[in-house]
């Protein structure tokens, strides 16, 4: 008997992960996010891209539910972002560790494991598996045993992204994952997104822009308003739209002045 094959579901034709509707935000009375809008498809890779500022990390918190927006509406998987917390990973931007404290990378992968209902987790034979396989997965099983302290930077990172996978969430959350890495390890890095992006959707905070272009599918330009680009390329209308400078200031784009390709320089040079 031929087995069935079940059909093919066009991305367009699926529900979204994500759904912001008409988000504002201010801290302390200022306006940080204004009137966003944004729609992400499961198993979309969207660059999360804009000036210091502009509201990025705010997103990405809002979307995790640990920032309620002053106005509109915010839907995760159909749910509240607080409802929908067990289905996300997250890694923030700033993720210090002690170089003399003795935890291991088990330890820190299994603290994905933890119940905030629980005061105290019993470290199951189940979820030190799961913990294994998640480090195994960003091919870190061998230091399972070792202490952060002494990774290197992207060891760090692959860690503390495994904590976030060993849940085995639909969208992940990525806040400048590359700030700790050295420039040969970030295309590395990228490829191992890639690849875990073929079974969950990830938004990645990045000023990164030339490194990252090459792995993404989307761009979303953050600067108070939003505007989402439905490919990757980085085209000088975005950097003029996201990054207004005049000609005696320096743009605070980091990677033009790294060598963004020359027609993209040379466009918002003119514009």
């Amino acid at each position: 008997m031929t087995p069935k094959i079940p059909p093919y579901i066009p991305m367009d034709t699926q529900p979204p992960i994500i759904e912001i509707e008409n988000v504002s935000f201010a801290y302390s009375g200022e306006p940080v996010l204004r009137d966003v809008n944004l729609r992400v498809l499961p198993r979309d890779f969207i660059a999360v891209i804009g000036p210091n500022g502009g509201g990025k990390t705010t997103l990405l918190k809002l979307i995790l539910g640990l920032l309620k927006p002053d106005r509109g509406r915010i839907r995760v998987n159909g749910d509240p972002p607080h409802k929908a917390s067990p289905s996300i990973g997250y890694v923030p931007q700033d993720v210090h560790i002690n170089r003399r404290f003795p935890i291991t990378a088990l330890d820190v992968v299994l603290m994905g494991k933890l119940d905030p209902k629980k005061r105290w987790s019993r470290r199951s034979a189940s979820n030190r598996q799961d913990a294994m396989t998640a480090l195994d997965r960003l091919g870190m099983a061998d230091h399972a045993r070792s202490r952060m302290g002494m990774l290197s930077g992207g060891e760090r990172q692959r860690v503390f992204i495994a904590r976030a996978l060993v849940t085995r969430p639909k969208l992940l959350l990525l806040d400048e994952p590359t700030a700790s890495i050295d420039t040969r390890g970030q295309a590395e890095f990228f490829e191992l997104l890639k690849e875990i992006n073929g079974e969950m959707t990830i938004l990645a905070v990045s000023h990164d822009l030339l490194v990252i272009s090459r792995y993404v599918k989307s761009v979303a330009c953050v600067n108070k308003r939003l505007h989402y680009h439905d490919q990757a390329e980085i085209t000088g209308e975005m950097l003029e739209s996201m990054y207004p400078c005049t000609v005696e200031e320096v743009c605070p784009v980091e990677l033009v002045a790294h060598g963004l390709p020359h027609r993209v320089l040379q466009d918002h040079e003119e514009s």
